[in-house]
C-alpha cells in the first residue's frame, strides 16, 4: 500500500474518531457513573477538576480533529464506491453534529457554568441545585455524543471495507 495524503487523512480520521468514541464510551460507562455516587460537593469538585484537566492540546486535536479530517476524507473519496463515499460522508456529518455541535452548544456551556462557580462558597442546598442543573443535562447530551462517535467510527470502518 502506497502511503499518500489520502491514506494519511483516512488513517488519522479513523484513529481520532476511534479514540473519541472510546473516550466517550469510557466516560459514559465508568467516569460519570463512578463520580455520580459521590456527594454533591465531591461530584461537582471532581467534574470541575476533570473538565479543567481535559482541556489540553492533545485532547483538542484528537476530539475535534475529525470534524475537519472526516470531511476531507469524504471529499478525497468522492469517486470511490458509493457505499464508501456515503459511509464517509455520513460519518463526517454525524461527527460534526453529534460531537462538534453538541459539545460546543450543549456540554461546554454546562462545563463553563460549573467552572466559574466557587463550590466552597455554596451552601448544601445551592450545591444540590447546581448538581441538579448540571448532571442530568450534561449526561443526556454526552450519551448523544457517545452514540454519534461510535456510529461515526462504525461508518468509517464500513466505508473502509467497501473501498477494497
Amino acid at each position: 500500500m502506497e502511503i499518500n495524503f489520502k491514506i494519511i487523512i483516512l488513517i488519522l480520521g479513523i484513529l481520532f474518531t476511534g479514540l473519541t468514541a472510546g473516550l466517550c464510551f469510557t466516560w459514559s460507562n465508568a467516569v460519570t457513573p463512578g463520580i455520580g455516587r459521590l456527594d454533591d460537593l465531591g461530584f461537582l469538585q471532581s467534574f470541575q477538576a476533570m473538565n479543567r484537566a481535559i482541556i489540553n492540546r492533545s485532547f483538542l486535536i484528537t476530539f475535534f480533529g475529525p470534524v475537519i479530517l472526516l470531511f476531507i476524507n469524504a471529499y478525497l473519496h468522492r469517486n470511490a464506491h458509493p457505499t464508501t463515499f456515503w459511509s464517509f460522508m455520513l460519518a463526517a456529518i454525524l461527527f460534526l453534529i453529534g460531537i462538534g455541535l453538541i459539545t460546543v452548544f450543549k456540554n461546554v456551556p454546562l462545563n463553563e457554568l460549573l467552572d466559574k462557580t466557587v463550590l466552597e462558597n455554596l451552601s448544601t442546598i445551592e450545591l444540590k441545585e447546581l448538581r441538579t442543573k448540571f448532571e442530568q443535562p450534561w449526561n443526556r447530551w454526552h450519551i448523544q455524543r457517545t452514540i454519534a462517535s461510535f456510529t461515526s467510527f462504525a461508518l468509517l470502518l464500513i466505508g473502509l471495507i467497501h473501498s477494497k
